[in-house]
């Protein structure tokens, strides 16, 4: 069968085809035109510096053994630098070497020169405040709170303060100047962070090129301070400094006025005195790490040495910094000889209650825990 000669494409399509390929390839071109001139605009952008009205300084820590490019990116994550790349492409091409681990005092408004130039220096081993401010330890803060309010108000982080806490060899330099305060705590088991207790509660001048070291320091030397007038009492109440911070720990938190913080100091001691537990709620929500909690009955159970509702006696050690009424409350409790062995506080009014027996002390918490 002849279906005769093909039929030619008209050239009315050719045409079209042809105009959307330019038209493609014109916006591709334009695109990438585009895109070159971002990326290039962007790239001299980000060789000056990242903010140049911007003084505020911050501490960075280079760790050792770290590359540029991480360099770039911990500068970057930082807000020092616009871009960490762009900083390790600088490094490169000319040909900066010999970058330092350390603690350094950078600003937005730095060059990558002047950034370069301090990381061949060399930071400090430690990390240092780089301008004055105060650091307000509240009476009751636990180490974690401490490390809260330092992360606030300086330039040291949580996570530096909370080391050096576990640090050895600064712990045992603190030992070394202050053996008749410390001696008890180095010698303590199981013990969460070796200085609880021993942060005492006051407002601290952190001052420029200071070290984190110096600052706890200070807090130290403060505890030393405040207890030199009572380490003869504490010794002749057969105390250690660790068990008697401990009981000022839980007396701080357990009372509010003076004087039931005399007579809770009374109740511990009573009941240390017989060999019945502590059982404090106080030492629950700190075996616990949590700050407030209803308490279940397997909480009370959780196996933490700081359970004193679990185990007897004292427990590794202090639960928070001690205030001095609290200090003064453990060295003068009021009615032991009543042998107190109970207490309640009435959860409307906050008044305090007082028993010699379990079945006394029941019939109190019946009357004075309002559940509703």
């Amino acid at each position: 069968m002849n279906n005769g000669p093909a039929t030619p494409e008209p050239k009315q399509n050719k045409g079209l085809g042809k105009k959307i390929i330019i038209t493609v390839v014109t916006l591709l071109v334009i695109l990438l035109a585009t895109l070159g001139l971002l990326g290039y605009n962007y790239f001299q952008k980000s060789l000056k510096p990242l903010d140049p009205k911007n003084e505020k300084v911050s501490q960075i820590h280079i760790p050792l053994g770290v590359s540029n490019k991480q360099i770039g990116s911990i500068l970057q994550n930082k807000k020092i630098v616009r871009s960490g790349m762009v900083f390790d492409y600088y490094v490169k091409s000319n040909n900066l070497t010999n970058f330092r681990a350390g603690y350094y005092q950078l600003k937005p408004s730095m060059s990558l020169k002047q950034i370069a130039k301090e990381l061949q220096k060399g930071g400090s081993a430690e990390p240092i405040q780089s301008s004055q401010s105060k650091i307000l330890v509240m009476e009751g803060a636990n180490i974690k709170d401490i490390s809260y309010r330092i992360s606030s108000t300086t330039d040291f982080t949580g996570k530096d303060f909370l080391s050096l806490m576990k640090n050895k060899k600064f712990i045992n330099s603190l030992y070394k100047k202050y053996p008749e305060l410390l001696k008890s705590a180095m010698q303590a088991k199981n013990v969460r962070y070796r200085l609880e207790g021993y942060l005492f509660p006051a407002t601290y001048e952190v001052k420029k090129n200071m070290s984190l070291e110096d600052v706890v320091t200070q807090m130290v030397a403060k505890t030393n301070q405040v207890l030199t007038p009572y380490y003869a009492t504490i010794k002749r109440e057969k105390l250690t400094v660790q068990e008697f911070l401990t009981l000022a720990s839980l007396t701080e938190k357990e009372g509010v006025s003076q004087t039931d913080r005399r007579k809770i100091a009374g109740v511990f001691r009573n009941r240390i005195k017989i060999n019945m537990p502590i059982q404090s709620d106080i030492s629950v929500l700190y075996s616990l790490g949590v700050r407030n909690k209803d308490l279940t009955t397997k909480d009370l159970q959780n196996d933490s040495p700081y359970n004193l509702y679990k185990y007897y006696g004292y427990g590794p050690g202090p639960f928070d910094s001690p205030s001095l009424s609290s200090i003064q409350a453990v060295l003068k409790p009021l009615d032991r000889s009543k042998d107190y062995l109970y207490f309640v506080a009435d959860t409307k009014t906050g008044k305090v209650y007082y028993s010699k027996t379990y079945a006394e002390h029941q019939a109190k918490s019946d009357k004075y825990l309002h559940t509703n």
